[in-house]
């Protein structure tokens, strides 16, 4: 067995030693930042300011928009701030926050997207019980559950993590800390019960998967008995892509955890954690709610209020 280690501090994956790569990592990744912040910032006030939008389906979708923004927030700015700084630490206390980070909004994203899965079931197949079922009360309820349940989770996931003994050095094969990387790092006796762990974690996102499936599949079967062609064309073109959000969310998220590991760095490896940690944050603003008639008015709306304010100030500064 190898020696083991006092870790202080983790070195992230660096794209290059290139000043002009550096930047140009910085450039791209801002992009991605970008493109994932504002829509759901917009999303998140529209819903918020909109009453008419108070409603289950919107209040899930902006726990989906708060949760996307944290998950965005805790990987990538760190990474572009190591490559303005050419740097590529991470502290010990500062690698356990960000795992707990990625675990918890990673997990809340997935139990949320469930909960949207359930939503939608009962609004097509139970349209009679709908408001009974998914009174406000409900709604709270299930939203509450699901976060306690997940910072649990990741409290628990988090501390299994850092309990292992390191052995050798502490370079971590990825832009961001994470678990299957850090796992790498660990002493050959101490990581039997993380991987045990990080196992039932895959049984679990997998039993919610199959939940959405079937929920889905239900959904599709009411659908089909729609007369209206344009009806069921709409459902479909809603449900679809959905499923393609949520299909990739957890392939690419059980391929990280469960694909054997190597010692060298791997290409595939930040494909990987770029699809399941920075495409979904950017991917269901646009699935779930770019392309809904009633919350592109409401966005509508708050940009003229926006820009009728604004004039209105200037007026009022020039008199």
């Amino acid at each position: 067995m190898s020696n083991q280690t006092t870790m202080t501090e983790f070195l992230l994956l660096g794209f290059s030693d290139v000043p002009e790569l550096q930047i140009l990592h910085f450039v791209v990744f801002l992009v991605l930042f970008l493109i994932s912040l504002l829509p759901n910032l917009l999303i998140c006030t529209a819903i918020a300011l909109d009453r008419h939008l108070h409603t289950p389906m919107y209040f899930f979708l902006m726990n989906l928009s708060i949760l996307d923004l944290g998950s965005i927030s805790a990987t990538i700015p760190k990474s572009m701030a190591n490559s303005l700084m050419n740097t590529s630490s991470i502290s010990y206390s500062g690698c356990v926050a960000q795992v707990f980070l990625v675990v918890f909004f990673t997990s809340a994203d997935f139990a949320t997207l469930t909960i949207m899965a359930y939503d939608r079931y009962v609004a097509i197949c139970q349209p009679l019980h709908y408001e009974t079922v998914m009174n406000r009360r409900a709604c709270v309820q299930m939203a509450a559950s699901a976060l306690i349940s997940v910072l649990l989770y990741s409290a628990v996931h988090t501390g299994n993590t850092f309990a292992i003994s390191f052995c050798g050095d502490n370079i971590v094969d990825q832009f961001f800390c994470e678990v299957p990387q850090l796992l790498k790092l660990a002493c050959s006796d101490s990581e039997i019960s993380e991987v045990g762990f990080l196992i039932f974690s895959v049984c679990l996102a997998s039993s919610c998967f199959i939940f959405i499936i079937v929920s889905y599949v239900q959904i599709f079967t009411t659908v089909l008995r729609i007369p209206s062609e344009q009806g069921r064309r709409k459902a479909f073109s809603t449900c679809l892509p959905h499923l393609i959000v949520v299909s990739l969310f957890i392939c690419t998220g059980t391929f990280a955890y469960l694909k054997p590991t190597s010692s060298s760095t791997s290409g595939l490896d930040l494909v990987v954690a770029v699809l399941y940690s920075v495409l979904p944050p950017m991917m269901n603003p646009i699935i779930y709610g770019m392309r809904n008639k009633e919350l592109k008015g409401a966005l509508s709306k708050l940009i003229v209020w926006r820009l009728f304010s604004k004039n209105k100030m200037s007026l009022f500064l020039l008199q």
